[in-house]
């Protein structure tokens, strides 16, 4: 079998909210959960308790999934602080005094 070779490159990944994405996703997921309970035991009664606690998995895994890309957007931001930071550090016309002559 030969070796798949892409023809073009990959696009860059889109940036959007996704500490909002993933907190709307949550709050979804728990509040289908509280609207479950009231019909436990219907949904006992049919063998269908997975309904029930797959949607509080997912909120219990959603509060993760808030923590993580809280955390990777701090990151993000720090990285950016720094590149920020290197940049002028390196460029010339950060220097004290460059540019700075006054003009006849």
């Amino acid at each position: 079998m030969a070796k798949w070779i892409a023809k073009h490159e990959a696009p860059e990944p889109l940036e959007g909210p996704v500490v909002a994405t993933v907190t709307g996703g949550t709050i979804l997921w728990f509040a289908l959960f509280l609207i479950q309970l009231p019909f436990y035991g219907w949904f006992a009664d049919r063998d269908q308790l997975w309904w029930v606690w797959t949607c509080a998995a997912g909120g219990f895994l959603g509060l993760i999934g808030i923590w993580y890309v809280r955390g990777r957007d701090a990151a993000l931001a720090r990285h950016a602080a720094e590149q920020a930071a290197q940049a002028a550090q390196a460029s010339p016309d950060s220097e004290p005094g460059a540019g700075s002559e006054p003009r006849a």
